[in-house]
């Protein structure tokens, strides 16, 4: 059996005791856990004590999970898969009190695919820990604040009336596309600027491949526009966006949890509740921009092609 271990780890600036209440009390899972948040209709059934709970659902699969080492700072768990396949993993989280008054959380798994999965072991790997990095966030911020700030509203399939635009092409690595792109969103907001009065909508962003096991993403970041100049100065490029139709999830929140809308849009395609329209990119359009809201109220609408 292909054998796979995640771990990832995050600094929650609080005291060991409170963040050991949270992890030992499944009440308060769903409020930071990067599953449920993407299937809303999910069952869960929690312990009266909290230190069990099973789930049930048609993106997320069914399972169980229960404590069965409550250590001052080892936490140990015991998960059982039932869909979309059998298997059991052993969870863990470690607790370390650092000098700054900071606790540094270690989330830890090791489990274990079907042999005829053996090839996913990587990619497993690789998304999982994308998962946990999210959850990590998302419990630094219920754990420090008391809330999370990211909300995904499903709005259902949506059409698209289409845009020409003026963009700006980048392969990154996923570790620096937030900084990245950043700055490509004001070259192009400047360029396009330059253009006169020509946007007519949002910006948005392309992902024309994403390689998360090579840890690459290739996008496109770009401006609806009235129309497209003669010539255009390298590196920005024209392009257009077909009308289309598309599942829509609205993101509300900050840029680090969009990854919420993203694993909810791949789950409901592995479930057959849409199918992926291949021929056109899928896109997100950034309805506000940072600086003009406060980070839980960005709203991002992601646009995910599909076949109807």
């Amino acid at each position: 059996m292909p054998e796979i271990s995640i771990q990832r780890s995050i600094s929650i600036n609080s005291e060991v005791k409170k963040v050991r209440e949270v992890l030992l009390d499944f009440h308060q899972w769903s409020v930071w856990s990067p599953w449920l948040i993407q299937e809303p209709e999910c069952r869960m059934t929690v312990a009266e004590d909290g230190k069990s709970y099973a789930w049930e659902g048609v993106r997320v699969g069914s399972g169980s999970m229960k404590i069965i080492a409550p250590g001052d700072t080892l936490l140990e768990y015991e998960l059982q898969f039932i869909k979309p396949w059998k298997s059991k993993a052993a969870v863990s989280f470690s607790l370390d009190k650092k000098a700054d008054d900071n606790v540094e959380v270690t989330w830890s798994m090791k489990s274990s695919l079907p042999f005829f999965m053996f090839w996913m072991k990587k990619m497993m790997e690789v998304f999982v820990g994308m998962d946990y990095e999210r959850g990590l966030a998302m419990l630094r911020a219920y754990v420090e604040t008391g809330g999370v700030p990211t909300k995904l509203e499903f709005d259902g399939v949506s059409k698209f009336d289409g845009c020409q635009y003026i963009g700006l092409r980048k392969q990154t690595a996923l570790s620096t596309i937030g900084e990245v792109m950043a700055k490509d969103c004001e070259a192009l907001g400047a360029y396009v600027k330059e253009q006169g009065d020509v946007q007519t909508a949002s910006m948005f962003c392309i992902y024309h491949k994403f390689a998360p096991v090579k840890g690459l993403v290739d996008y496109e970041v770009g401006i609806p526009v009235s129309s497209v100049p003669s010539s255009i100065v390298s590196p920005f490029v024209s392009g257009v966006i077909p009308a289309l139709d598309a599942y829509r999830i609205s993101h509300i929140g900050g840029y680090q949890y969009l990854g919420n809308a993203w694993s909810a849009l791949y789950a409901m395609e592995r479930a057959k509740e849409i199918k992926c329209n291949k021929g056109t990119h899928p896109f997100e359009v950034y309805l506000n921009m940072p600086g003009e809201v406060e980070e839980a109220e960005l709203r991002t609408q992601i646009y995910f092609p599909i076949k109807t």
